[in-house]
Protein backbone atom coordinates (compact mmCIF):
# COMPACT_ATOMS: atom_id res chain seq x y z
CA UNK A 1 0.00 0.00 0.00
CA UNK A 2 1.74 3.14 -0.98
CA UNK A 3 2.75 5.64 1.93
CA UNK A 4 0.13 8.79 1.74
CA UNK A 5 3.02 11.09 3.35
CA UNK A 6 4.71 10.52 -0.19
CA UNK A 7 1.72 11.38 -2.33
CA UNK A 8 2.17 14.30 -5.26
CA UNK A 9 1.32 17.16 -4.14
CA UNK A 10 1.44 18.51 -7.71
CA UNK A 11 0.29 15.44 -9.51
CA UNK A 12 -0.17 17.39 -12.29
CA UNK A 13 3.74 18.23 -12.95
CA UNK A 14 4.61 14.84 -12.00
CA UNK A 15 2.37 13.22 -15.03
CA UNK A 16 4.00 16.22 -17.29
CA UNK A 17 7.87 15.24 -16.51
CA UNK A 18 6.72 11.15 -16.60
CA UNK A 19 4.71 11.69 -20.46
CA UNK A 20 8.31 13.70 -21.33
CA UNK A 21 10.36 11.35 -20.01
CA UNK A 22 8.25 8.64 -21.98
CA UNK A 23 7.96 10.58 -25.14
CA UNK A 24 12.00 10.89 -24.46
CA UNK A 25 12.47 7.40 -24.32
CA UNK A 26 10.42 6.27 -27.21
CA UNK A 27 12.60 9.24 -29.52
CA UNK A 28 15.44 6.42 -29.35
CA UNK A 29 13.93 4.16 -30.88
CA UNK A 30 13.44 5.86 -34.29
CA UNK A 31 15.96 8.44 -34.20
CA UNK A 32 18.97 7.14 -36.33
CA UNK A 33 16.84 5.95 -39.26
CA UNK A 34 17.38 8.96 -41.04
CA UNK A 35 20.97 8.34 -41.25
CA UNK A 36 20.65 4.28 -41.14
CA UNK A 37 21.86 4.65 -44.81
CA UNK A 38 25.33 6.12 -43.95
CA UNK A 39 25.97 4.46 -40.90
CA UNK A 40 28.31 1.70 -42.80
CA UNK A 41 30.41 5.11 -43.37
CA UNK A 42 30.51 6.83 -40.24
CA UNK A 43 31.20 3.94 -38.24
CA UNK A 44 33.58 1.96 -40.82
CA UNK A 45 31.57 -1.46 -40.71
CA UNK A 46 29.66 -3.10 -43.48
CA UNK A 47 25.95 -2.78 -43.68
CA UNK A 48 24.86 -5.71 -41.87
CA UNK A 49 26.82 -5.06 -38.77
CA UNK A 50 25.61 -1.05 -39.04
CA UNK A 51 21.96 -3.16 -39.14
CA UNK A 52 22.08 -3.94 -35.77
CA UNK A 53 22.45 -0.41 -34.44
CA UNK A 54 18.48 -0.36 -34.74
CA UNK A 55 17.90 -3.85 -33.84
CA UNK A 56 19.71 -3.54 -30.78
CA UNK A 57 17.70 -1.18 -29.10
CA UNK A 58 14.44 -2.76 -30.00
CA UNK A 59 15.81 -6.35 -28.90
CA UNK A 60 16.97 -4.42 -25.04
CA UNK A 61 13.92 -2.14 -25.25
CA UNK A 62 11.52 -6.16 -25.61
CA UNK A 63 13.63 -7.64 -23.16
CA UNK A 64 13.79 -4.86 -20.57
CA UNK A 65 9.40 -3.99 -20.11
CA UNK A 66 8.58 -6.74 -18.26
CA UNK A 67 11.69 -7.00 -16.51
CA UNK A 68 11.70 -3.11 -15.14
CA UNK A 69 8.10 -3.67 -14.56
CA UNK A 70 8.90 -6.62 -12.10
CA UNK A 71 11.99 -4.69 -10.38
CA UNK A 72 9.45 -1.78 -9.79
CA UNK A 73 6.35 -4.23 -7.76
CA UNK A 74 9.75 -5.10 -5.54
CA UNK A 75 11.85 -1.66 -4.73
CA UNK A 76 9.35 0.99 -5.78
CA UNK A 77 8.38 2.58 -9.07
CA UNK A 78 10.39 5.81 -9.09
CA UNK A 79 13.25 4.69 -8.42
CA UNK A 80 13.26 2.08 -11.45
CA UNK A 81 11.86 5.59 -13.39
CA UNK A 82 14.93 7.44 -12.15
CA UNK A 83 17.42 4.56 -13.08
CA UNK A 84 15.73 4.31 -16.70
CA UNK A 85 16.12 7.87 -17.54
CA UNK A 86 19.69 8.09 -16.07
CA UNK A 87 20.00 4.72 -17.84
CA UNK A 88 18.98 6.89 -21.28
CA UNK A 89 21.30 9.80 -20.42
CA UNK A 90 24.51 7.69 -20.20
CA UNK A 91 23.38 4.88 -22.96
CA UNK A 92 23.12 8.43 -25.35
CA UNK A 93 26.60 10.12 -23.79
CA UNK A 94 28.24 6.53 -24.88
CA UNK A 95 26.77 6.80 -28.63
CA UNK A 96 27.54 10.95 -28.60
CA UNK A 97 31.31 10.32 -27.39
CA UNK A 98 31.84 7.53 -29.95
CA UNK A 99 32.92 6.89 -33.47
CA UNK A 100 33.03 2.98 -33.98
CA UNK A 101 30.48 0.09 -34.08
CA UNK A 102 31.20 -1.70 -30.74
CA UNK A 103 30.55 1.33 -28.15
CA UNK A 104 27.84 3.02 -30.44
CA UNK A 105 26.15 -0.68 -29.95
CA UNK A 106 26.26 -0.73 -26.15
CA UNK A 107 25.29 2.91 -25.66
CA UNK A 108 22.29 2.03 -27.92
CA UNK A 109 21.57 -0.53 -25.81
CA UNK A 110 21.72 1.13 -23.23
CA UNK A 111 18.71 3.51 -24.31
CA UNK A 112 16.79 0.40 -25.18
CA UNK A 113 17.20 -0.60 -21.69
CA UNK A 114 15.35 3.05 -20.74
CA UNK A 115 12.39 1.86 -22.18
CA UNK A 116 10.99 0.66 -19.17
CA UNK A 117 10.60 3.83 -18.06
CA UNK A 118 7.17 4.07 -19.90
CA UNK A 119 5.33 0.67 -18.84
CA UNK A 120 6.47 1.33 -15.11
CA UNK A 121 5.31 5.17 -15.71
CA UNK A 122 2.20 4.48 -16.60
CA UNK A 123 1.56 2.03 -14.03
CA UNK A 124 2.78 4.73 -11.64
CA UNK A 125 0.27 6.99 -12.52
CA UNK A 126 -2.40 5.49 -11.55
CA UNK A 127 -1.05 5.25 -7.80
CA UNK A 128 -1.08 8.73 -7.20
CA UNK A 129 -2.73 10.54 -9.11
CA UNK A 130 -6.27 11.69 -8.10
CA UNK A 131 -9.13 9.80 -10.11
CA UNK A 132 -9.77 13.22 -11.80
CA UNK A 133 -5.98 13.14 -13.70
CA UNK A 134 -5.42 9.56 -13.62
CA UNK A 135 -6.95 7.89 -16.97
CA UNK A 136 -5.72 11.18 -19.18
CA UNK A 137 -2.63 11.01 -17.60
CA UNK A 138 -2.21 7.12 -18.41
CA UNK A 139 -3.79 7.28 -21.73
CA UNK A 140 -0.87 10.36 -22.49
CA UNK A 141 1.76 8.24 -21.05
CA UNK A 142 0.49 4.98 -22.90
CA UNK A 143 0.30 7.23 -25.96
CA UNK A 144 3.88 8.33 -26.10
CA UNK A 145 5.35 4.92 -27.26
CA UNK A 146 3.60 5.74 -31.05
CA UNK A 147 4.26 9.19 -30.44
CA UNK A 148 8.10 9.47 -29.71
CA UNK A 149 8.63 7.29 -32.61
CA UNK A 150 6.52 9.54 -35.12
CA UNK A 151 8.23 12.92 -33.73
CA UNK A 152 11.77 11.24 -34.07
CA UNK A 153 11.87 10.72 -37.33
CA UNK A 154 11.54 14.97 -38.44
CA UNK A 155 13.56 15.97 -35.53
CA UNK A 156 16.72 13.59 -35.73
CA UNK A 157 16.22 14.28 -40.27
CA UNK A 158 17.00 17.68 -39.05
CA UNK A 159 19.62 17.25 -36.24
CA UNK A 160 21.74 15.08 -38.92
CA UNK A 161 20.90 17.59 -41.91
CA UNK A 162 22.07 20.34 -39.84
CA UNK A 163 24.71 19.17 -38.75
CA UNK A 164 27.43 16.48 -37.06
CA UNK A 165 25.30 13.06 -36.25
CA UNK A 166 26.87 13.08 -33.12
CA UNK A 167 24.77 15.91 -32.04
CA UNK A 168 21.26 13.69 -32.24
CA UNK A 169 22.88 11.78 -28.94
CA UNK A 170 24.13 15.02 -27.07
CA UNK A 171 20.52 16.32 -27.80
CA UNK A 172 19.05 12.96 -26.51
CA UNK A 173 21.85 12.89 -23.40
CA UNK A 174 20.84 16.64 -22.40
CA UNK A 175 16.99 16.01 -22.28
CA UNK A 176 17.20 12.64 -20.47
CA UNK A 177 19.83 14.38 -18.05
CA UNK A 178 17.19 16.51 -16.99
CA UNK A 179 14.38 14.28 -16.96
CA UNK A 180 16.33 12.31 -14.78
CA UNK A 181 16.26 15.23 -11.89
CA UNK A 182 12.91 16.05 -12.73
CA UNK A 183 12.45 12.38 -11.83
CA UNK A 184 13.91 12.78 -8.52
CA UNK A 185 13.04 15.97 -7.45
CA UNK A 186 9.32 16.28 -9.00
CA UNK A 187 7.95 12.61 -9.42
CA UNK A 188 6.48 11.75 -5.80
CA UNK A 189 8.49 9.15 -3.52
CA UNK A 190 5.88 6.46 -2.86
CA UNK A 191 6.87 3.75 -0.86
CA UNK A 192 4.81 0.86 -2.39
CA UNK A 193 7.78 -1.43 -3.32
CA UNK A 194 6.63 -5.23 -2.60
CA UNK A 195 8.87 -7.90 -0.72
CA UNK A 196 10.13 -10.11 -3.41
CA UNK A 197 13.22 -11.37 -5.15
CA UNK A 198 14.24 -11.28 -8.94
CA UNK A 199 13.96 -14.48 -10.60
CA UNK A 200 17.19 -14.28 -12.55
CA UNK A 201 17.17 -17.63 -14.16
CA UNK A 202 13.83 -16.15 -15.82
CA UNK A 203 15.60 -13.12 -16.82
CA UNK A 204 17.82 -14.95 -18.51
CA UNK A 205 15.63 -17.19 -19.83
CA UNK A 206 13.12 -14.43 -21.15
CA UNK A 207 16.59 -12.76 -22.86
CA UNK A 208 17.91 -15.91 -24.55
CA UNK A 209 14.30 -16.80 -26.03
CA UNK A 210 12.84 -13.05 -27.05
CA UNK A 211 16.28 -11.91 -29.05
CA UNK A 212 16.76 -15.45 -30.86
CA UNK A 213 13.16 -15.07 -31.74
CA UNK A 214 12.40 -11.08 -32.55
CA UNK A 215 16.28 -11.48 -34.30
CA UNK A 216 15.04 -14.27 -36.84
CA UNK A 217 11.82 -12.18 -37.69
CA UNK A 218 13.75 -9.04 -37.90
CA UNK A 219 16.27 -10.49 -40.06
CA UNK A 220 13.72 -12.64 -41.81
CA UNK A 221 13.90 -10.63 -44.81
CA UNK A 222 17.68 -9.41 -45.19
CA UNK A 223 19.15 -13.11 -44.51
CA UNK A 224 16.27 -14.53 -46.65
CA UNK A 225 13.29 -16.38 -45.53
CA UNK A 226 13.93 -19.78 -46.57
CA UNK A 227 17.24 -19.64 -45.06
CA UNK A 228 18.68 -21.91 -42.15
CA UNK A 229 19.43 -19.10 -40.31
CA UNK A 230 16.59 -17.23 -40.30
CA UNK A 231 14.26 -20.56 -38.87
CA UNK A 232 17.07 -21.61 -36.54
CA UNK A 233 16.81 -18.56 -34.54
CA UNK A 234 13.01 -18.54 -34.93
CA UNK A 235 12.43 -21.76 -33.49
CA UNK A 236 15.03 -21.84 -31.18
CA UNK A 237 13.42 -18.83 -29.82
CA UNK A 238 10.19 -20.33 -29.91
CA UNK A 239 11.88 -23.47 -27.72
CA UNK A 240 13.53 -21.72 -24.93
CA UNK A 241 10.33 -19.32 -24.56
CA UNK A 242 7.93 -22.88 -24.22
CA UNK A 243 11.05 -23.75 -21.76
CA UNK A 244 10.99 -20.77 -20.05
CA UNK A 245 7.36 -20.71 -19.22
CA UNK A 246 7.20 -24.11 -18.04
CA UNK A 247 9.78 -22.99 -15.50
CA UNK A 248 8.24 -20.35 -14.68
CA UNK A 249 4.96 -21.97 -13.50
CA UNK A 250 7.02 -23.64 -11.36
CA UNK A 251 8.39 -20.64 -9.47
CA UNK A 252 7.61 -18.86 -6.07
CA UNK A 253 8.29 -15.61 -7.37
CA UNK A 254 8.60 -15.59 -10.78
CA UNK A 255 9.36 -13.14 -13.55
CA UNK A 256 6.22 -12.99 -14.98
CA UNK A 257 3.15 -14.53 -13.31
CA UNK A 258 2.30 -17.06 -16.50
CA UNK A 259 -1.32 -17.96 -14.70
CA UNK A 260 -2.07 -14.14 -14.12
CA UNK A 261 -1.35 -13.47 -17.65
CA UNK A 262 -3.53 -16.64 -19.70
CA UNK A 263 -6.26 -14.81 -17.51
CA UNK A 264 -8.79 -13.98 -20.39
CA UNK A 265 -8.76 -10.35 -19.92
CA UNK A 266 -5.58 -9.64 -19.73
CA UNK A 267 -4.71 -12.35 -22.86
CA UNK A 268 -6.84 -11.18 -25.02
CA UNK A 269 -6.04 -7.41 -24.28
CA UNK A 270 -1.96 -8.64 -24.90
CA UNK A 271 -3.38 -10.41 -28.00
CA UNK A 272 -4.96 -6.98 -29.30
CA UNK A 273 -1.20 -4.88 -28.31
CA UNK A 274 0.33 -7.35 -31.18
CA UNK A 275 -2.27 -6.82 -33.46
CA UNK A 276 -2.62 -2.63 -33.13
CA UNK A 277 1.34 -2.65 -32.49
CA UNK A 278 1.51 -4.36 -36.01
CA UNK A 279 -0.90 -1.68 -37.31
CA UNK A 280 0.98 1.74 -35.90
CA UNK A 281 4.38 0.23 -37.27
CA UNK A 282 3.28 -0.35 -40.96
CA UNK A 283 2.26 3.13 -41.86
CA UNK A 284 5.08 4.47 -40.00
CA UNK A 285 7.43 1.96 -42.01
CA UNK A 286 5.52 2.36 -45.47
CA UNK A 287 4.13 5.59 -45.72
CA UNK A 288 8.33 7.70 -45.66
CA UNK A 289 8.97 5.02 -48.11
CA UNK A 290 6.07 5.55 -50.80
CA UNK A 291 6.78 9.73 -49.72
CA UNK A 292 10.54 9.35 -50.44
CA UNK A 293 9.91 7.11 -53.64
CA UNK A 294 11.26 8.88 -57.24
CA UNK A 295 8.26 10.73 -59.02
CA UNK A 296 9.61 8.65 -62.22
CA UNK A 297 8.11 5.45 -61.58
CA UNK A 298 4.55 7.41 -61.43
CA UNK A 299 3.84 6.60 -58.01
CA UNK A 300 6.16 8.15 -55.62
CA UNK A 301 5.78 11.47 -54.59
CA UNK A 302 9.42 12.63 -54.73
CA UNK A 303 10.46 13.72 -51.20
CA UNK A 304 13.45 14.23 -49.19
CA UNK A 305 14.02 12.31 -45.74
CA UNK A 306 13.88 15.77 -43.95
CA UNK A 307 10.42 16.45 -45.87
CA UNK A 308 8.78 13.13 -45.61
CA UNK A 309 9.50 13.30 -41.49
CA UNK A 310 7.85 16.42 -41.91
CA UNK A 311 4.99 14.79 -43.62
CA UNK A 312 4.47 12.47 -40.64
CA UNK A 313 5.04 14.54 -37.83
CA UNK A 314 1.30 15.37 -37.27
CA UNK A 315 0.30 12.40 -37.07
CA UNK A 316 2.35 11.60 -33.75
CA UNK A 317 0.91 14.76 -32.67
CA UNK A 318 -2.72 13.22 -33.15
CA UNK A 319 -1.85 10.92 -30.66
CA UNK A 320 -1.31 13.00 -28.11
CA UNK A 321 -4.38 15.10 -29.40
CA UNK A 322 -6.56 11.89 -29.04
CA UNK A 323 -5.26 10.61 -25.76
CA UNK A 324 -7.38 12.46 -23.79
CA UNK A 325 -10.51 11.93 -25.88
CA UNK A 326 -9.71 8.11 -25.27
CA UNK A 327 -9.70 9.10 -21.08
CA UNK A 328 -13.36 10.72 -22.25
CA UNK A 329 -14.32 7.51 -23.94
CA UNK A 330 -13.09 5.37 -21.28
CA UNK A 331 -14.71 7.06 -18.71
CA UNK A 332 -18.10 6.89 -20.53
CA UNK A 333 -18.45 3.76 -22.45
CA UNK A 334 -15.31 1.71 -20.86
CA UNK A 335 -11.74 0.95 -21.82
CA UNK A 336 -12.97 -2.21 -23.76
CA UNK A 337 -15.21 -0.26 -26.36
CA UNK A 338 -12.65 2.50 -26.41
CA UNK A 339 -10.05 -0.20 -27.53
CA UNK A 340 -12.29 -1.47 -30.42
CA UNK A 341 -12.64 1.96 -31.29
CA UNK A 342 -9.04 2.66 -31.44
CA UNK A 343 -8.34 -0.58 -33.23
CA UNK A 344 -11.66 0.31 -36.07
CA UNK A 345 -10.02 3.61 -36.49
CA UNK A 346 -6.74 2.61 -37.41
CA UNK A 347 -8.32 -0.03 -39.54
CA UNK A 348 -10.27 3.09 -41.45
CA UNK A 349 -6.88 5.03 -41.59
CA UNK A 350 -5.29 2.31 -44.21
CA UNK A 351 -8.34 2.47 -46.04
CA UNK A 352 -8.13 5.84 -46.74
CA UNK A 353 -4.25 5.40 -47.73
CA UNK A 354 -5.79 2.45 -50.59
CA UNK A 355 -8.02 5.02 -51.93
CA UNK A 356 -5.83 8.30 -50.98
CA UNK A 357 -2.29 7.93 -52.22
CA UNK A 358 -1.22 10.05 -55.09
CA UNK A 359 -0.02 13.15 -53.17
CA UNK A 360 1.71 14.12 -49.82
CA UNK A 361 -1.35 16.07 -48.31
CA UNK A 362 -3.81 13.09 -49.10
CA UNK A 363 -1.22 10.55 -47.24
CA UNK A 364 -0.95 12.73 -43.98
CA UNK A 365 -4.89 12.93 -44.04
CA UNK A 366 -4.86 8.88 -44.16
CA UNK A 367 -1.61 9.10 -41.51
CA UNK A 368 -3.34 11.03 -39.14
CA UNK A 369 -6.54 8.98 -39.19
CA UNK A 370 -4.77 6.04 -38.53
CA UNK A 371 -2.30 7.92 -35.44
CA UNK A 372 -5.64 8.91 -34.43
CA UNK A 373 -6.73 5.13 -34.13
CA UNK A 374 -3.58 4.52 -32.48
CA UNK A 375 -3.87 7.05 -29.51
CA UNK A 376 -7.09 6.27 -29.01
CA UNK A 377 -6.55 2.22 -28.56
CA UNK A 378 -2.70 2.50 -26.67
CA UNK A 379 -4.80 4.67 -24.28
CA UNK A 380 -6.49 1.68 -23.71
CA UNK A 381 -4.77 -1.31 -22.82
CA UNK A 382 -2.89 -0.32 -20.04
CA UNK A 383 -5.92 0.72 -18.43
CA UNK A 384 -7.61 -2.85 -19.03
CA UNK A 385 -4.43 -4.81 -17.91
CA UNK A 386 -4.41 -2.38 -14.69
CA UNK A 387 -8.25 -3.50 -13.78
CA UNK A 388 -7.13 -6.55 -14.34
CA UNK A 389 -4.46 -7.40 -11.97
CA UNK A 390 -3.77 -7.26 -8.31
CA UNK A 391 -1.67 -4.01 -7.51
CA UNK A 392 1.33 -5.91 -6.73
CA UNK A 393 1.98 -7.06 -10.01
CA UNK A 394 0.75 -3.86 -12.01
CA UNK A 395 4.08 -2.84 -13.17
CA UNK A 396 5.29 -6.29 -14.36
CA UNK A 397 1.52 -6.78 -16.40
CA UNK A 398 2.09 -3.41 -18.02
CA UNK A 399 5.90 -3.98 -18.96
CA UNK A 400 4.24 -7.36 -20.59
CA UNK A 401 1.51 -5.03 -22.45
CA UNK A 402 4.24 -3.22 -23.19
CA UNK A 403 6.16 -6.46 -24.59
CA UNK A 404 3.30 -7.13 -27.16
CA UNK A 405 3.07 -3.97 -28.28
CA UNK A 406 6.89 -4.18 -29.56
CA UNK A 407 6.57 -7.93 -30.69
CA UNK A 408 3.54 -6.39 -32.95
CA UNK A 409 6.09 -3.70 -34.46
CA UNK A 410 8.85 -6.33 -34.83
CA UNK A 411 6.63 -8.62 -36.68
CA UNK A 412 5.13 -5.68 -38.92
CA UNK A 413 8.79 -4.01 -39.96
CA UNK A 414 9.69 -7.83 -41.09
CA UNK A 415 5.89 -8.61 -42.87
CA UNK A 416 6.17 -5.00 -44.62
CA UNK A 417 10.18 -5.70 -45.49
CA UNK A 418 8.79 -9.15 -47.00
CA UNK A 419 5.70 -7.53 -48.82
CA UNK A 420 7.68 -4.41 -50.23
CA UNK A 421 10.37 -6.68 -51.89
CA UNK A 422 7.98 -9.04 -53.27
CA UNK A 423 6.74 -7.01 -56.36
CA UNK A 424 9.42 -4.65 -57.72
CA UNK A 425 9.86 -2.57 -60.82
CA UNK A 426 13.09 -1.59 -62.64
CA UNK A 427 14.63 2.39 -61.68
CA UNK A 428 17.82 2.57 -63.56
CA UNK A 429 18.97 -0.76 -62.64
CA UNK A 430 17.40 -0.84 -59.28
CA UNK A 431 14.82 -2.50 -58.07
CA UNK A 432 12.36 -0.66 -56.00
CA UNK A 433 8.85 -1.57 -54.53
CA UNK A 434 5.88 -1.48 -57.23
CA UNK A 435 2.97 0.70 -56.84
CA UNK A 436 0.88 -2.68 -56.08
CA UNK A 437 3.36 -3.80 -53.37
CA UNK A 438 2.34 0.03 -51.38
CA UNK A 439 -1.58 -0.94 -51.77
CA UNK A 440 -0.87 -4.74 -50.40
CA UNK A 441 1.05 -3.36 -47.34
CA UNK A 442 -1.97 -0.80 -46.52
CA UNK A 443 -4.44 -4.05 -46.99
CA UNK A 444 -2.47 -5.82 -44.76
CA UNK A 445 -2.19 -3.02 -42.16
CA UNK A 446 -6.00 -3.18 -41.86
CA UNK A 447 -6.14 -6.47 -41.47
CA UNK A 448 -4.16 -6.35 -38.92
CA UNK A 449 -6.27 -3.49 -37.28
CA UNK A 450 -9.61 -5.21 -37.85
CA UNK A 451 -8.01 -8.21 -36.20
CA UNK A 452 -7.48 -6.29 -32.75
CA UNK A 453 -11.25 -5.30 -33.60
CA UNK A 454 -12.23 -8.91 -33.22
CA UNK A 455 -9.72 -9.57 -30.25
CA UNK A 456 -10.80 -6.37 -28.11
CA UNK A 457 -14.36 -7.43 -28.57
CA UNK A 458 -13.33 -10.86 -26.60
CA UNK A 459 -11.85 -9.18 -23.44
CA UNK A 460 -14.09 -9.65 -20.41
CA UNK A 461 -13.68 -6.57 -18.08
CA UNK A 462 -13.34 -7.27 -14.58
CA UNK A 463 -14.54 -4.88 -12.16
CA UNK A 464 -11.67 -3.70 -9.55
CA UNK A 465 -12.04 -2.43 -6.14
CA UNK A 466 -9.83 1.00 -5.56
CA UNK A 467 -7.47 1.81 -2.50
CA UNK A 468 -7.93 5.53 -1.32
CA UNK A 469 -5.02 6.83 -3.13
CA UNK A 470 -5.47 8.11 -6.89
CA UNK A 471 -7.94 5.70 -7.08
CA UNK A 472 -5.00 2.92 -7.45
CA UNK A 473 -6.41 -1.06 -7.73
CA UNK A 474 -6.63 -2.96 -5.23
CA UNK A 475 -6.99 -6.77 -5.38
CA UNK A 476 -9.46 -8.49 -8.01
CA UNK A 477 -12.83 -8.54 -6.93
CA UNK A 478 -14.92 -11.64 -7.62
CA UNK A 479 -17.35 -10.16 -10.39
CA UNK A 480 -17.13 -10.14 -13.57
CA UNK A 481 -18.96 -8.21 -16.07
CA UNK A 482 -19.38 -7.12 -19.64
CA UNK A 483 -18.06 -3.87 -19.65
CA UNK A 484 -17.40 -1.23 -16.65
CA UNK A 485 -16.46 1.82 -17.71
CA UNK A 486 -12.94 2.95 -16.79
CA UNK A 487 -12.99 5.26 -13.79
CA UNK A 488 -16.97 4.36 -12.76
CA UNK A 489 -15.25 3.45 -9.57
CA UNK A 490 -13.48 6.43 -8.51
Amino acid sequence: MPSRTDVASRPGLAIAVLCVGGLSAALTQTMVIPIQSELPQLLDTSASNASWVITITLLAAAVTMPVAGRIADMVGKQRVLAASAALLTVGSAVCALSDSLVPVLVGRALQGLAMGFIPVGISFIRQFAPPDMASTGVATMSATLGVGGAIGLPLAAWIADSGDWHTLFWVAAGLSAVITALTWFAVPHVHDGHEGTLDVPGTIGLAIGLSAFLVGVSKGSTWGWDSGRTWGAIVLGVVVLLAWGAFELRRAEPLVDLRTTASPAVLMTNLAAVAIGFGMMAQSIVVPQLLQMPETTGYGLGQSILAAGLWMAPAGLMMLVFAPVSSSLMKSIGAKRTLMIGATVLGAGYLVALVMMAAPWQLLVASCVASAGVGIGYAAMPTLILDSVPAHEAGSAVGVNGLMRSTGTTLAAAVMATLLTSSTVDLGGFAVPSESAFRWCFVVGAVAAFVGVALASLVPVVRRRTDAIGGAPDERADETTDETPAGAHA
